[in-house]
């Protein structure tokens, strides 16, 4: 799939056609969308508790991925998606101005070594002793000899 969560997207076909929406669901697996104010469906619920009320609840229901085009967020189009290529790193690329569509990317691929710190060593704290306790002399009367 081509869009990811949080994408806008613009319906092209079928009922919602032309209307624009965040997505905030998708199924990889069935290839379908679910776009925030499009294919709104009913829905009973029924009240679960004594204090609640039992209500027909309007709910965003899946699309067809096939049915959306991603919308750039620099030229406000929608666009067919072009993968960017960069060594070992795959992005999304708007092919009508460029603009990267991937939020994570800034837009150069700089790697940033890291050196790997070893984990601290946790240290046991104690209560420190007054000084009088631990040098303490014994008694005169308590020597044995």
């Amino acid at each position: 799939m081509n869009v990811k969560l949080n994408d806008n997207v613009v319906v092209i076909t079928g009922k919602y056609a032309g209307k624009q929406g965040k997505i905030i669901a998708t199924s990889p697996k069935n290839g379908t969308v679910t776009v925030e104010g499009v294919n709104i469906r009913k829905k009973a619920q029924k009240a679960r508790k004594a204090n609640e009320v039992s209500k027909i609840a309007e709910i965003e229901g899946p699309i067809d991925v096939s049915n959306v085009m991603l919308v750039c967020s620099s030229c406000s189009k929608a666009i067919r998606v072009k993968y960017n290529v960069e060594g070992e790193e795959k992005h999304r690329v708007c092919p009508k101005c460029g603009a990267v569509l991937d939020k994570a990317y800034s837009g150069k691929a700089t790697k940033t070594t890291k050196k790997e710190e070893a984990p601290k060593k946790r240290v046991r704290k104690r209560a420190k002793k007054d000084e009088a306790e631990t040098v303490a002399a014994p008694a005169d009367g308590d020597k044995a000899e």
